[in-house]
């Protein structure tokens, strides 16, 4: 009854929409959005194929024009600043029987599926005149289900390919329109956004010079300028790179698609270097657009259709020396060695081999073995790092043969048992390479590092405190500071909303009340934008299955390298009372500890403590069922805090428990926003403060002060304890002298 319903409705809705004017089409968009709800809610798959049918009948026939009627979805490249996963992820297995009930032929690829693209019209060849391999353009992603037309350039989700499907077998179709999803109108905002980049594109392109317009003395000059002197003139034109002369930078092009159409532009400064480098000099990366939307494999164009063996780098100039010195395909991922974005992924399904020459530190080499299971165990080969096999540009100029390095290097794949000789190298690396094994450095706290000695993947903490102690504060502020060393983070706030966490951080980020500088806000809002920094939308009461989905999901997606849980109480649901509360706790802590290793993830979680006196301080035992979290606990911080003192250094962080050398302490700390412009003193009474429920929630630090008046007959006692503040040291100058201690 529901469903015929529906369908009446619907038919009377595209109805009326196919004849109304342009303007009240505008205005009925968000009914369609409505109605797209209903059909998916009642009627799945039925009706929403009835409904994109209509639409694109109208479309073919030219009577339908609004935005309504060429797409349901928004498409956009660039990830959202929030993580969102279906309740129920789709797995390979249901692809792969979806595919098959729709008679689509398909084949396995290493991370992908291939199979015929939809949006292209049929080359009338019989099924089996040819293998076909070669005219299998879609690929559909193992993982996500998304799916990329190489030769279209159509990508869109898995229920997008679905809808796409249902399409043409209702309508008797071999092919549909890649305009059915290719011309979905962006906002105007999106529209002159995106023209001013290309804009900004096409001009430095333009302005800049190849290298083969240089003078000797001018390439010279700049070859020296960037360490690559053994790159000759024609490898550079070869890869079509330029000179910028205003900013003296040098100019990778991004072209894709068929057409090698100029998409964006990467810009590399070199300067001199204030620090104890060895070679004194600094290098600074533009891309245009933004890095969020910046997806090319520089070098790709140069592939040819028949390679099988790739080396995939971190930088542009090592693509320009594996390619001169060994004649490979060589390819750069976009963003360096933080991220492999998995719509990147369909490019490099051609190649049976692999090699991942990501750099010559131990940061390169964990890159390496988390971007190989990515693409496929079995075809990649790591180049391991070290003194020998520095990143492939130093190699060159330090005159190292480096088509011998590549063929040195060793299978990702390994078995189960593995012996000594196996691990020597391994074990000499982190010998050889302390700092870089101790993990990223903090630069807000040199307390913490002292004691843990900096933040290591794969690694699971549990961070406890009392209840408006300032734990979410202080989080916020050890992941903030990671997140601006280019430490992918994920945050999952249950107990706050990511519109006030979001506050907290940006506050943080500026070192400044922007409340009072809203003049301000914009530019440290684009700043803060820029850092890779995604929040979960989940709030409240969840359910663990589905955080570690989004977990997952994120860390494939985004290659995401800390995740912060606040906190583990919101995921001990009540659905089922006969099941202990422990044993519940122990089920969700054991999760996590097993997606940190396997995903080479840190996950920080915070969990509330048991209730204890005032005048106690907490401990390892005062953890709520401490016994599995402190024993699969890397490493275990609590925050102290004196509740029945006011002055500063009431607080203070403790850590104890460090699995990595064993070294644990205590030291004093201060939220940040109270080094920020302090308010002026509170004159009168100074009297022990009531926590709002606010300051509750947030672990916030600048609640009001509230004093009864003083009474006449103790006048004097009140003026002295008036002036008592200040002759103590001022809270918000010992915050600093801490923080900068």
């Amino acid at each position: 009854m529901w469903s015929s319903l529906v369908l009446r409705g619907s038919s009377c809705l595209l109805q009326v929409a196919s004849r109304a004017p342009q303007r009240l089409l505008r205005q009925t968009h968000q009914s369609s959005l409505c109605l797209r709800f209903l059909l998916h809610r009642h009627a799945h798959r039925l009706t929403g194929a009835l409904c994109f049918q209509r639409q694109r009948a109208d479309l073919l026939r030219g009577t339908h024009c609004s935005p309504l009627t060429v797409a349901s979805r928004h498409y956009k490249n660039d990830p959202k600043s929030t993580v969102e996963v279906a309740v129920n992820p789709i797995t390979v297995t249901d692809i792969r029987q979806y595919l098959r009930s729709k008679e689509v032929p398909f084949h396995d690829g290493y991370s992908c599926l291939h199979a015929p693209s939809i949006f292209v019209e049929p080359s009338g060849v019989p099924a089996g005149a040819a293998s076909g391999k070669d005219t299998y353009s879609m690929f559909i992603d193992k993982t996500t289900g998304q799916f990329l037309c190489k030769d279209t350039l159509v990508e869109g989700s898995w229920e997008d390919l679905q809808d796409c499907l249902e399409v043409m077998q209702k309508e008797g179709q071999s092919f549909l329109s890649s305009h059915l999803l290719l011309g979905y109108a962006d906002t105007p905002e999106e529209q002159e956004e995106r023209g001013r980049e290309l804009a900004e594109v096409q001009r430095i392109w333009g302005s800049s010079v190849p290298f083969s317009d240089l003078s000797d003395e001018e390439a010279q000059l700049v070859k020296t300028m960037f360490q690559v002197t053994k790159i000759t003139n024609a490898t550079f034109k070869k890869f079509g790179v330029r000179l910028f002369k205003p900013t003296k930078s040098l100019v990778f092009p991004w072209f894709r698609g068929p057409s090698s159409e100029l998409r964006g532009l990467k810009l590399l400064s070199a300067q001199s270097s204030t620090t104890d480098d060895a070679r004194g000099v600094q290098y600074t990366e533009a891309t245009m657009p933004k890095c969020n939307s910046y997806y090319n494999l520089f070098g790709l164009p140069l592939v040819g259709r028949l390679d099988s063996e790739v080396v995939l780098t971190g930088h542009e100039l090592d693509v320009l020396a594996v390619s001169q010195s060994t004649g490979l395909a060589a390819v750069a991922l976009p963003r360096g060695n933080s991220c492999l974005p998995p719509s990147l992924l369909p490019y490099l399904e051609q190649f049976r081999r692999v090699t991942l020459w990501l750099g010559g530190d131990m940061h390169a080499w964990e890159a390496s073995r988390i971007f190989s299971r990515k693409l496929g165990l079995r075809r990649c080969w790591l180049v391991r790092p070290g003194d020998d096999q520095p990143r492939p540009a130093e190699a060159l100029a330090r005159g190292k043969n480096l088509a011998r390095v590549v063929k040195g290097s060793i299978p990702a794949a390994h078995k189960s048992i593995v012996s000594f000789r196996q691990l020597r190298d391994d074990v000499y690396g982190e010998l050889a390479n302390t700092e870089q094994v101790a993990g990223v450095k903090w630069s807000r706290f040199p307390e913490l590092n002292r004691i843990l000695k900096g933040h290591r993947k794969g690694e699971l903490t549990v961070f406890t405190g009392p209840t408006g102690s300032g734990k979410t504060t202080f989080i916020s502020e050890v992941a903030l500071d990671l997140c601006m060393q280019g430490v992918n983070t994920l945050w999952g706030s249950f107990e706050i909303n990511n519109v006030r966490l979001a506050k907290v951080m940006l506050t943080q980020f500026s070192m400044q009340r922007l409340e009072e500088n809203l003049e301000r806000y914009d530019y440290w809002a684009d700043q803060f934008e820029e850092l890779p920094l995604y929040f979960m939308t989940f709030h409240g009461q969840q359910n663990i299955k589905t955080v570690l989905d989004t977990m997952q999901h994120a860390a494939y997606l985004y290659d995401i390298n800390h995740v912060v849980i606040d906190n583990l109480q919101f995921m001990m649901g009540q659905e089922n009372l006969s099941v202990d509360k422990f044993a519940v706790q122990d089920h969700i802590i054991g999760a996590f500890r097993k997606f940190a290793t396997n995903s080479s993830c840190h996950v920080t979680l915070v969990i509330h403590p048991r209730k204890e006196e005032d005048d106690r301080e907490l401990q390892t035992a005062s953890i709520f069922g401490s016994a599995k979290a402190s024993q699969e606990a890397d490493n275990v911080l609590i925050l102290q805090e004196k509740k029945l003192v006011s002055c500063s250094g009431r607080r203070s962080l403790q850590v104890t428990k460090n699995r990595f050398d064993g070294d644990v302490g205590i030291f004093p700390w201060t939220s940040s926003r109270l080094r920020s412009p302090s308010p002026p003193p509170v004159k009168g009474k100074h009297k022990l403060r009531k926590v709002s429920k606010l300051e509750d929630e947030e672990g916030g630090e600048t609640p009001k002060e509230t004093a009864p008046p003083a009474k006449k007959g103790k006048a004097d006692k009140a003026g002295k304890a008036a002036k008592a503040p200040h002759a103590t040291k001022n809270p918000v100058d010992s915050g600093q002298s801490q923080a900068a201690g």
